[in-house]
């Protein structure tokens, strides 16, 4: 069972790793290098050895396609993943003091739909902006889908410095054969117990939209991760996290006939026969 790969990463860093300190201060367990590799044919991989948030999975990815960097979008939504990162004290930590709270900079979707272009604030108008990298990356899927360099990026060392986070899940490419759509993900830093669970659910919920956009079925997910690392903190969960035995995967419903990738709704999702433990609540160090 595809789950059990991530248990045993967790075991590997808790039992066999180096400490090392890090830019939060909380301290971290990590290991260099690691890989996870995800058979979509065999379950959609959301995580059952704790319950996941599927709903904040599934905004946090629409409003990243959306180019949209303004966390309070989310937020209305009582989605709280980018809260902490766009708030107040944290901008003004960083010293973007005229930036209005909830405006994360130039992250993910800004990076995804408008590389290159100037970033001004959340509220700005990009539309015809910078390059479009998930449009470029649809059309060589449909029309070039043998290219080497289907490639989306959102790693973009000119607007680094402009971001509350730079990129962690740093760059994809994506493989066809046999009608099947892969990707293969490359993040500089994992955070094991909070982050991880939430990018193998995010990723592979992505190779199926753009799978669908493209009339392909689905192939693998492939997480290549540099840094791994489990946070202090979250040491003694994750040992209860590991005893618990895995069940199947869910299965993705995807209830719409829909082919444009900026016409998905949550709505159009459901995920069937999840049968998850408990949640685990992590803090997040920031």
């Amino acid at each position: 069972m595809s789950e059990n790969i991530y248990l045993k990463l967790i075991e590997d860093i808790i039992n066999d790793s180096i400490e090392r300190e890090d830019r939060t201060g909380v301290g971290t367990f990590s290991k260099f290098g690691v890989q996870l590799r995800f058979d979509l044919n065999k379950g959609f991989p959301l995580l059952t050895t704790k319950r996941l948030f599927w709903r904040g999975i599934v905004e946090e990815l629409l409003w990243i396609i959306s180019g949209k960097t303004n966390s309070n979008i989310l937020k209305e939504k009582g989605i709280h993943i980018w809260d902490k990162n766009s708030s107040r004290e944290n901008l003004d930590d960083l010293g973007f003091f005229n930036r209005e709270e909830g405006d994360l900079g130039p992250i993910y979707g800004f990076q995804w739909r408008h590389f290159g272009a100037k970033y001004i604030d959340m509220n700005s108008d990009y539309n015809g902006k910078g390059i479009d990298q998930l449009k470029n990356v649809i059309e060589l899927i449909k029309n070039e889908p043998n290219s080497r360099r289907i490639i989306l990026t959102s790693w973009n060392p000119c607007d680094l410095n402009e971001m509350v986070l730079p990129p962690c899940h740093m760059m994809c490419q994506f493989f066809v054969i046999q009608g099947k759509l892969s990707c293969q993900l490359y993040q500089r830093s994992g955070d094991i117990g909070l982050g991880v669970p939430f990018n193998i659910a995010s990723y592979s919920l992505l190779i199926h939209l753009i799978a669908k956009v493209c009339e392909l079925e689905v192939g693998e997910f492939i997480y290549v991760i540099g840094d791994a690392h489990i946070y202090k903190n979250h040491i003694e969960l994750l040992k209860q996290q590991i005893e618990r035995k895995p069940r199947p995967f869910p299965d993705l419903l995807i209830k719409t006939e829909n082919k444009d990738i900026d016409c998905f709704k949550f709505e159009d999702f459901e995920i069937l026969n999840y049968d998850p433990y408990p949640p685990l609540k992590m803090d997040m160090a920031i």
